[in-house]
């Protein structure tokens, strides 16, 4: 989920369970898909035990993709229609991860205030404006145990997305990663703590980008509470540190454990089953 290049990819033999979520992120490129083609790919992600498509965002900086009456919310309106159950992301700054790198503690509180903002804005545009119902909303501003490793910082987080979730009408949902700063124990009681102010917290699994050895993310992993949901990346870094992303397509690994869970993957240039094929 770490890359622009990422996409939601109903793959190359998901396993066909009930109840499936899957992950999609936009980008403008998919604009050039056709209304006919958005329906066959909801329709074969519903019948393949798809349920809920959780969209990464509705609007990437400038971009909004079209808007109320653009090509991502009628593509929405198309998959409500074969019977998935969406979680709308808000605002994402696409200088989210140099941002935060480069502040201290009063700038990133500052920094997240201003970009929690943004998305409250998107919030009630897209309530007002893109008739589209939905059963929850996903922040995309991503968390770490090395930017978040300090407990005032955590703190901070704490209040804001506590305050932030008040204003909603429907659950919030946020993911996080581990870069191995936490201890898994450490990890785990604050993503609990966020789970506790009735935030829907997602733990990504690392799988793909494999910057922690098996057994350490297993660690983290087997720490969770139940009630924090895995994302299974569906896709394995073939590029060298330092290099430009790379990636290609890998079986996820669903557990059936206590975690629900959800799938990531990767554009590759064809959708499952030929049903959408790009260069």
């Amino acid at each position: 989920m770490r890359t622009i290049l990422a996409i939601l990819l109903l793959a190359f033999g998901l396993p066909a369970v009930a109840d499936q979520r899957l992950f999609y992120q936009p980008l403008n490129s998919d604009a050039a898909v056709t209304p006919a083609q958005w329906q066959q790919l909801w329709r074969a992600t519903a019948a393949q035990g798809g349920k809920t498509l959780i969209v990464q965002w509705s609007a990437y900086g400038d971009s909004d993709f079209g808007g109320a009456h653009g090509w991502l919310a009628d593509s929405l309106r198309a998959a409500r229609a074969e019977g998935l159950e969406l979680v709308l992301g808000l605002y994402m700054d696409p200088a989210y991860y140099q941002r935060i790198e480069e502040l201290d503690d009063d700038g990133l509180s500052n920094y997240w205030k201003a970009q929690l903002g943004r998305s409250f804005a998107q919030y009630q545009t897209v309530r007002k404006d893109w008739d589209l119902a939905v059963s929850g909303w996903y922040l995309p501003l991503e968390l770490d145990d090395w930017h978040f490793r300090q407990p005032s910082r955590r703190e901070a987080l704490q209040r804001q997305l506590q305050a932030f979730n008040r204003q909603l009408d429907k659950p919030l949902h946020i993911s996080a990663f581990s870069a191995g700063k936490l201890a898994p124990r450490v990890n785990a009681q604050w993503l609990e703590q966020l789970a506790g102010l009735g935030l829907k917290v997602w733990w990504q699994d690392g799988a793909g980008t494999g910057r922690l050895p098996p057994l350490v993310r297993q660690g983290y992993e087997q720490a969770l509470p139940c009630q924090v949901g895995v994302v299974r990346e569906a896709f394995r870094q073939v590029s060298a540190p330092g290099q430009p992303f790379r990636a290609e397509p890998a079986q996820p690994q669903l557990t059936g454990g206590c975690h629900a869970e959800a799938v990531f993957a990767l554009r590759y240039r064809s959708w499952t089953q030929g049903i959408l094929r790009r260069d």
